[in-house]
């Protein structure tokens, strides 16, 4: 038999074929998909450029070079021009995949979990439980992100550090949202009412049952909400709360680039282009994994 044959089995021996033959059919329909392949490859490749990068930058990233600044993108070996103080614009975007894909691995961490605790709890519990959870989560709602983490940076302090903590304090609701959402949808089934049955107390069945069933909706939102949160640092390198100089970060380039944005452009702009890119690889690849992962998308 076949690898494709036993995975894609109509009647599975074991639980492992079972679950790699889904994991199989999901794949499969996710390749159907060329927008979402697009993504992919975005996303990919933004990893294999913050692996590589060492080997792909042809400059330091932060060393200076005064009699080379504002050089034109091809000109004395630099592939996409200097900047105000010298530095190879290429090297430094190439160092800033890494910086992004930190603060966006670490937001998700401290954020998914949290999102999807709180709203499995509130949605399973219900009463003044539920009501306390969301009235907290719709304080968080009601101001824009961006403003609320600028609010915690400028509390605690600017650093690479301090804006992942700050996104993160920000990024959760919509994810309680919307675990709570999944949860009260379930709460009455006759899986939860058979748990109860047999003696599961309300931690385990949440933690056991409930929250699996949630796992593959809250993955899309992240997915889908990458863009956002590279957007919300790059605004806080942007006014200078993010990461600090010399640090190669995105919208730090932005904001030191944006005085020449009239004469050399590139300064500003090849740094803009590489979050445009990012962002879109983020959004198609979720739109992808929505259509594959949501049922109710099938």
């Amino acid at each position: 038999m076949s690898v494709d044959a036993w995975l894609l089995a109509e009647a599975p021996s074991s639980r492992r074929q079972a679950r790699l033959g889904e994991a199989y059919r999901a794949w499969l329909a996710f390749r159907r998909k060329p927008l979402a392949m697009v993504g992919l490859v975005t996303i990919l490749a933004l990893l294999a450029v913050a692996a590589a990068a060492p080997l792909l930058a042809t400059h330091s990233p932060i060393a200076q070079d005064l009699a080379a600044r504002l050089l034109p993108p091809g000109t004395a070996g630099h592939l996409l021009g200097t900047d105000e103080l010298g530095r190879d614009i290429w090297s430094r975007l190439v160092y800033g995949a890494r910086i992004t894909l930190v603060i966006v691995t670490m937001v998700v961490v401290l954020v998914a979990p949290l999102g999807l605790l709180v709203g499995c709890v509130a949605g399973y519990a219900g009463g003044w439980l539920d009501s306390t959870l969301m009235r907290v989560t719709d304080i968080f709602l009601a101001f824009p992100r961006l403003i609320l983490a600028l609010a915690f940076v400028a509390a605690i302090g600017p650093g690479i550090e301090n804006a992942i903590i700050a996104i993160a304090i920000t990024a959760w609701p919509p994810y309680a949202r919307l675990a709570r959402a999944e949860t009260i949808t379930i709460r009455e089934s006759d899986f939860i009412a058979a748990a109860r049955l047999q003696g599961a107390s309300a931690a385990r069945i949440v933690v056991r049952q409930v929250m699996p069933l949630c796992l593959s909706s809250v993955i899309v939102r992240v997915t889908l909400d990458m863009a956002g949160i590279i957007l919300t640092a790059a605004g806080l390198g942007f006014l200078g709360l993010g990461a600090q100089p010399p640090a190669p970060e995105w919208g730090a380039m932005i904001s030191s680039g944006r005085s020449y944005i009239l004469d050399q452009w590139w300064v500003a702009t090849m740094p803009g282009i590489a979050i445009c890119v990012v962002s879109l690889g983020f959004n198609l690849l979720g739109d992808g994994l929505r259509d594959v992962l949501d049922p109710k998308q099938r």
